[in-house]
């Protein structure tokens, strides 16, 4: 788990999947980081166990290897389908939809 994620920087998602393997990428952008940890998370005390970022809109909530699974909680919300992981050394990313690492 990483502690915090800087807020001050927009994070982006390189990917090259085809846009027939995921119909979402076109909504993907670059974003801000809405928190420096799970947003709900820190709001409550919680911890977490990795943390994703919604590169639609910024939130950063936690993987559902937490528990309370804070990211697809946003998806489901929210129907933004793509989110990328904020730990060190990894930038993939996921559709929650087309169910594809991206």
């Amino acid at each position: 788990m990483i502690d915090r994620i800087r807020t001050d920087q927009d994070v982006e998602l390189d990917t090259v999947a085809d846009p027939s393997v995921c119909a979402h990428l076109d909504q993907v952008q670059p974003v801000r980081p809405s928190a420096p940890g799970c947003e709900e998370c820190l709001a409550t005390g919680d911890s977490w166990v990795h943390l994703r970022i919604c590169m639609m809109c910024g939130h950063v909530g936690c993987c559902d290897s937490s528990r309370n699974r804070h990211a697809t909680k946003h998806y489901r919300a929210t129907d933004h389908a793509v989110v990328r992981s904020m730990e060190p050394d990894e930038d993939w990313g996921w559709c929650y939809v087309d169910e594809v690492m991206l």
